[in-house]
């Protein structure tokens, strides 16, 4: 038998969805025993365990899916009873019919309803992460712009300080990264972010390490100006302490220290996607 989507908005198994306190859908296993026609409650443990056995196989955790409880119900003259019951989850609920007694009238119905909506489920995950993807690479394209222009702007405080030479530059921005990746240089980072040697670091990391870099290169580029920092030692030492401040910052707030975020794809792609996307739209 086939069932339209009107057939299954309106199915009693959406009747019988509960919310729970934090906002999350489940139905309660006691519930769907009774809409499966299962007069016995303890029959019904039979597809739950099933059920249950096909979840820990699929990878997922069956203590997410199948939530143990027990509620209390009455039982005539305002008297109470403790009784066992599952918060399910849609995917719980999937596998319970799957596993359930054919025979009985309202089990396709529900292998139906539950598999359209497990799916439907499943598309929104997808398009959720889709965009979350989306939006950090364009923080991504952002920041590492910005970090290239505000680089620039730094070796020029640098050199106001007496940082001339290449070779001193690139002692001084080892400093920084020495400051903000807790003793590690630019060797070590890239050695720890598992690149190859032609690939920058910069090129390689997440909206949170670059935001991370942006704030010790843009700290450090106004304390030499501001305090009219001079010599090689005192830039070194200058970028090195707003370093370890950036760094103390993030322990602070509980973050994830720098050398331990994930390295992430070349920017290199999508900044090709980009530059296409933006000769596209001038056409």
């Amino acid at each position: 038998m086939n069932y339209s989507i009107d057939d299954l908005l309106k199915s009693p198994f959406e009747k019988i969805k509960r919310i729970s306190e934090e906002g999350y859908e489940y139905w309660s296993a006691r519930d769907l025993s009774k809409l499966l026609e299962y007069t016995e409650y303890r029959k019904f443990l039979n597809p739950i365990n099933k059920a249950m056995e096909s979840c820990k196989n699929s990878g997922e955790e069956v203590d997410n899916n199948f939530a143990q409880l027990d509620e209390m119900v009455e039982i005539g003259s305002g008297a109470e009873r403790e009784v066992e019951d599952y918060r399910l989850s849609r995917f719980a609920c999937y596998l319970i019919v799957q596993n359930a007694d054919p025979t009985k009238t309202n089990v396709a119905l529900g292998q139906a309803y539950f598999a359209i909506k497990t799916r439907q489920k499943e598309l929104l995950e997808e398009e959720e992460r889709r965009l979350i993807q989306s939006e950090e690479d364009s923080k991504r394209l952002l920041l590492r712009e910005q970090m290239r222009e505000h680089n620039k702007q730094l070796a020029d405080a640098a050199k106001g300080a007496g940082v001339n030479e290449p070779i001193d530059y690139a002692i001084f921005q080892n400093f920084g990264y020495k400051g903000l990746y807790g003793g590690l240089d630019k060797q070590a980072i890239h050695k720890r972010k598992g690149l190859k040697k032609s690939q920058d670091i910069l090129d390689h990391m997440g909206s949170t390490e670059l935001a991370a870099n942006l704030f010790r290169a843009t700290q450090t580029e106004e304390k030499l100006k501001r305090e009219n920092i001079k010599g090689k030692y005192n830039a070194n030492k200058t970028h090195y302490e707003v370093g370890q401040k950036v760094r103390q910052t993030i322990k602070e707030l509980g973050g994830t220290m720098p050398e331990d975020l994930p390295t992430a794809d070349s920017i290199k792609k999508l900044e090709r996607q980009k530059k296409k996307e933006l000769e596209d739209k001038d056409k």
